[in-house]
Order: C-alpha cells, then structure tokens, then sequence
C-alpha cells in the first residue's frame, strides 16, 4: 500500500507473500494485478482520441468500429460505453454467471490474448436495454472501447497505453503482462479455499489484460498516474472524465472510468476498484486534502477494508 498527501509520504507498507510456494515476499516494488482498476486507463486514452479530435464522446459505436455486433442498438455512443449505459450484453453476466471461471469452458482462457479473442463472448448476443435507459456495469463495453482505440491508432492498445499513460505519467514498474510470462517482482494471484488450501489464479483469468482490466502495477506507481491525470499531464481536461454522469446507488455516481463518491453534496472521493479471482485493488484521490491512496492485494479480497481503516484517519 501507498499513502501520499501532496508531496508527502505517508504510509508505505507491503505484507504477505508474492510467491507462497517459495516464500517470497510482497516489497515496495512488487507489481500486482489490478483487474478493472486500469479501467480509467481505458477512458484517458479515449479522451486523448477526442481531444485529438480523433472522436467525439458522441460518436456513434456503428459509426467508428467496422466491426458486425447485429443484434446491439444503433444508438450506442461512446459516451455510452464509458458511462456502462449502453446495454450492450457483457462477457460476464452476474445474473447468468456467479463463477468467473465458467467463462473458460468453452473457450480457454489461453486464448485469451488480444481484445479480439474477447468477441465470441458477446458479439452476437442480445441487448439488454435501450442505451442510456439505466446503469450496469459492464466489461463487454469497455472491450468495445479498446478496440476503437485500436481501430483509431493503429496501435495495440496495450502498446498505445503504455506509450501514452504508463510512460508519460512515469510508470515505470507497470504493463499488461501475460500470466505466462510474467516479468520479476510480480506477485502471483492466489485463491483461497474455505478449508484452509488455496490455489493460483493463472487459470482464471485471461492469459492477458486489455482494456477492461488486468493490467499489472506497482502501488506507487498507482499514485503517480493519478498526480499525471490531476495535474493535467495526460488530458488538457480532466475534469471531462471526473464529472458525475450516472447516479449508481446512494452518494456514489460513475464519471469516465471512475466512481465518484460525494459527502453531503460534496466530491469526497475518485476512485478505483478492482476484483478478479486473486486480485483485490483499491485507489482514490481525495480532493478536500489532496490524499491520494494506492492498495493492492494478491487475494480476493481485503483492499477494500484497508482503505476504509486509513480512511479514518484523514
């Protein structure tokens, strides 16, 4: 985990094991999986395609991607997917699936290694509701994103996050590594079983990450892509991805790529969070005292509890 307050440290820690078999221990520089907390990744590049003039948040999913989705509305808009409105059916369907290693059944998860691998899972399915009807979060969408960002550039979209983001915001420890090549210091995900035993998650994930999630990051790492994103270093307008477009539940609404959690009617926090099997991950900025906080976790869970015991403190 990584506390900052303007330029201020103020926590650095790492518990556990990157490696239980070998005993090997989570550092300071270990790199862990985030799962859909580099869904912002996802829509900073987009925003960089719209200020490029490449896009336009209105733009027409039918209109930038010659792609065939026959059965999706053709009202779907960019803003759309960011905003997880576009009632495009999603790879993982909570109310079909209630296992995410279910997915790989009919289609390994080592095939899984370029953001077209992902369309057999939803491309000809039905849509779930008219776009902008309601919210549903939604993988599947922001699938679609990444290959618009492919299909505008020219690039793979890892290789166009990691030039444009990662590299530019100083991230050097971070990427979309596949599970089978994963380079040094990168903590393996672990599973753990109610009866004490616990497995790895490398056959519950796709081999590699896009741009719904699954990129590799280092907790300091985390915080200096928020410092890039606040002081205007990646987008000339940040503020197009921090505005609250969607009412979720209670005080906590969704920008681009980001929850947006209020406090009397205030913004007390941006965040992000990430879940697979063997991924835990939280991140925040808070603007009212400039705390920006990073935790990440090998395990399925125990990010959230931590932020919300530091959050006591400030």
């Amino acid at each position: 985990m990584f506390v900052k307050q303007s330029d201020s440290v103020k926590l650095q820690a790492s518990f556990g094991y990157a490696n239980r078999a070998d005993g090997v221990l989570n550092e300071k520089q270990t790199r862990f999986g985030i799962a859909s907390g580099c869904k912002l990744f996802t829509a900073v590049a987009i925003a960089q395609l719209v200020e490029a003039e490449k896009l336009s948040f209105d733009s027409l999913l039918r209109d930038v991607l010659d792609i065939s989705f026959p059965y999706f509305h053709e009202g779907v808009t960019i803003h759309h997917l960011l905003t997880h409105t576009s009632g495009i059916p999603d790879y993982f369907d909570e109310e079909i699936m209630d296992d995410f290693e279910e997915l790989w059944i009919k289609i390994p998860m080592y095939h899984i290694r370029r953001l077209h691998d992902f369309l057999p899972l939803f491309q000809k399915e039905q849509q779930k509701f008219i776009p902008g009807e309601k919210f549903y979060y939604n993988n599947a969408g922001y699938i679609v994103l990444g290959l618009i960002v492919e299909k505008v550039t020219g690039m793979a979209f890892i290789d166009y996050v990691q030039q444009n983001i990662m590299d530019k915001a100083g991230m050097k420890n971070s990427g979309y590594f596949a599970l089978d090549a994963l380079p040094s210091n990168t903590a393996i995900g672990y599973i753990d079983n109610e009866d004490g035993t616990w497995k790895t998650n490398v056959y519950s994930l796709p081999i590699q990450g896009g741009s719904d999630g699954g990129a590799f990051v280092t907790a300091d790492d985390m915080v200096l892509f928020w410092e890039a994103l606040i002081q205007d270093k990646l987008l000339n307008d940040k503020t197009i991805l921090m505005t609250p477009y969607v009412h979720e539940v209670d005080e906590s609404y969704y920008g681009y790529g980001v929850w947006i959690e209020k406090k009397e009617n205030q913004i007390y926090k941006y965040h992000v969070m990430g879940y697979d099997p063997g991924v835990s991950f939280h991140s925040a900025y808070y603007p009212h005292n400039t705390v920006i906080l990073s935790i990440c976790s090998n395990k399925s869970k125990g990010a959230y509890a931590m932020m919300l015991e530091l959050e006591k403190s400030f």
